[in-house]
């Protein structure tokens, strides 16, 4: 094994800090990466508050190297409607007006780096929302205009954000996905030119949401060597045959056999992950390998457990040394 397999937390946000961390540590992970609001509250500025989480872990035998804020980030560039009183919590959403929920979810994204420092962490991992991602199909026709609007927006209210990050040498790792600023190489590169390439700002690397759209998913790590700062390993399925929904979901829910793709636990699905753990070892990424388990048809347990085993079997060190070197004199 290379790196440590660690356990995204959002998935069990049902269950205490105290109670994930038991089985997390009997599945056989090495570590937590503690989802916000429901396993760290970021609001908290007591440091006995932080020194208790860590005290958790410890003694439980996990590390802590990432905590991640989707669903409070989601809200920052997003058109706030409806769905997302679903998703925030009531300090977030507040009255629902859309620019003040805007407003709290980006202070709270601050305050997540902070929390990050006070746990000795360096990594946030999060989403962005998007003003422009319902202009995806062009028709009716969308001029550059509105998507040029939609990048310069996302760049005037992630910059301080970023700039108070970097300030605490906090970095903030995007996970590419339907939705965000960000959904595929091209707007990967677009969003770091958006924000002048800003060194505070990278990507949390998740295969299944580039392959189902068709996007070579290797590839992208290959064009952003130094912006990996965190990597999900989630597994997905999809149809080689026409299904009656195609790459967004069709209005159809997750796991729903009518759609083209669904999530699936690692090694059920057809990310080629041999070529992944080549890729991430060119490029000398050596942080955790984060289990984001999604599989809508199986017990979350049996998945957190077999998705560890999968990980730890398939990750391998990267080699020092040429096979062939023993040939030469």
């Amino acid at each position: 094994m290379a790196r440590k397999v660690t356990l995204y937390s959002l998935q069990f946000g049902d269950l205490s800090l105290e109670e994930i961390c038991r089985k997390a540590k009997a599945w056989g992970y090495d570590g937590l990466e503690l989802g916000v609001p429901n396993h760290v509250d970021v609001r908290q500025t007591d440091p006995s508050y932080y020194q208790g989480i860590l005290e958790t872990l410890n003694r439980h035998g996990l590390s802590l190297n990432t905590i991640s804020t989707h669903l409070i980030g989601q809200a920052v560039c997003d058109n706030i409607d409806k769905r997302h009183k679903e998703i925030l919590p009531d300090y977030i959403w507040g009255n629902g007006d859309p620019e003040s929920v805007r407003l709290r979810a980006t202070e709270n994204l601050i305050q997540t780096a902070y929390a990050a420092k006070q746990l000795g962490i360096d990594t946030v991992v999060g989403f962005t929302g998007s003003k422009i991602w319902h202009l995806l199909y062009s028709f009716p026709p969308v001029a550059e205009k509105y998507i040029n609007d939609g990048y310069e927006e996302f760049a005037s209210r992630f910059i301080p954000i970023l700039d108070e990050y970097k300030k605490l040498g906090v970095k903030f790792a995007l996970e590419v996905h339907p939705t965000e600023i960000a959904f595929d190489t091209i707007t990967a590169k677009r969003a770091l030119s958006a924000i002048d390439y800003h060194s505070a700002f990278g990507f949390n690397y998740d295969p299944s949401h580039l392959a189902y759209q068709g996007v070579d998913y290797v590839d992208f790590i290959n064009e952003f060597p130094d912006r990996i700062f965190h990597v999900h390993m989630k597994d997905v399925y999809w149809s080689d045959t026409p299904k009656q929904s195609g790459v967004f979901g069709g209005y159809l829910p997750f796991g729903d056999p009518r759609r083209y793709w669904n999530f699936r636990s690692l090694g059920r699905g057809k990310i080629n992950f041999e070529e992944i753990i080549r890729a991430l070892n060119d490029i000398k990424y050596t942080g955790p390998l984060s289990v984001e388990w999604e599989d809508s048809a199986m017990n979350r347990e049996h998945g957190a457990r077999e998705s560890c085993e999968f990980v730890k079997k398939i990750d391998f060190q990267t080699n020092i040394t040429a096979f062939d070197a023993v040939f030469g004199k």
